[in-house]
């Protein structure tokens, strides 16, 4: 009965590829270890946000790898080890041995988080048997505030809510990703995957909650970063960035390739303009 489950979780993928098992693989382990947390409650303490996020609860068409957390008040001694119990017990359940690790941050480069501060913890969830399938988890307990939440609905493992940024504000941390991360010569694709999807989707930009994120990490304020500002940032970005590495990351995340043959850098700096912006 209980490897039942985790089948039929598996089951809602179409797999024709290694690359379609593993991405079903880390999406139906995301959903668990959400379970696990909310078993916890955790989501008392701490809202869900970023790209997995938006895969899981708003359908986005690319498979995303990280779960990303963020406190909903700053908290100096908050320990996500605390929860760990929940999710093992969780995967367990489902008759899974999974491991999870601290990840050292001198490890971690900034290509791979937007912002590595002291404040964030990071950990690796693997198989037991396939340490090789696994996602980072990782919790800001200092985060910049002005961010508004919902619950959100999930169906499996069994019935839970999970506790989400709203869309508005899951686009303001996606487009300070975008603007501020230290890409060097690995450029994250999925953030301008995700980017034209909020555009495509007319979703609003949360602006108040990405200047909290903008003081916090580059301490700007609301004189020194205007919304005029933020898009003619937005549209150096994207001069100075090659769009074939942007297109070469997001290739393994997405199963219609011909979605991005229209990507160059006029299509981007077109959909600037296209963002709505709520203040």
């Amino acid at each position: 009965m209980n490897n039942t489950v985790f089948d039929q979780m598996m089951s809602r993928y179409t797999l024709q590829t290694e690359d379609d098992r593993i991405n079903a693989l880390h999406e139906v382990m995301q959903q668990i270890a959400l379970a696990g947390l909310y078993r916890a409650d955790f989501f008392n303490k701490a809202a869900f946000y970023g790209g997995t996020c938006l895969r899981i609860f708003h359908k986005l068409p690319r498979f995303s790898e990280d779960l990303d957390f963020s406190l909903l008040q700053p908290e100096k001694d908050f320990s996500l080890e605390n929860y760990f119990d929940a999710v093992i017990d969780e995967f367990k359940a489902l008759g899974r041995e999974v491991i999870i690790s601290k990840k050292e941050k001198q490890q971690q480069s900034q290509v791979e988080s937007a912002f590595l501060k002291d404040t964030t913890e990071i950990y690796n969830l693997s198989f037991q048997t396939a340490k090789h399938v696994k996602i980072k988890i990782e919790v800001d307990t200092q985060p910049p505030l002005g961010f508004s939440t919902e619950p959100k609905l999930l169906l499996m493992p069994f019935s839970f809510m999970v506790k989400c940024y709203t869309l508005p504000d899951l686009f303001a941390g996606k487009m300070h990703a975008f603007l501020f991360r230290n890409w060097k010569n690995r450029v994250k694709g999925r953030d301008w995957y995700d980017f034209e999807w909020y555009v495509r989707n007319n979703i609003p930009l949360g602006f108040e909650h990405f200047l909290k994120r903008a003081e916090q990490t580059h301490d700007f304020t609301e004189e020194t970063l205007t919304p005029h500002i933020f898009k003619e940032l937005l549209k150096k970005r994207i001069t100075e960035t090659d769009i074939n590495l942007v297109k070469n990351d997001v290739r393994p995340f997405i199963k219609n390739q011909s979605e991005i043959d229209i990507w160059t850098t006029d299509y981007f700096l077109q959909l600037v303009d296209y963002i709505q912006i709520k203040l």
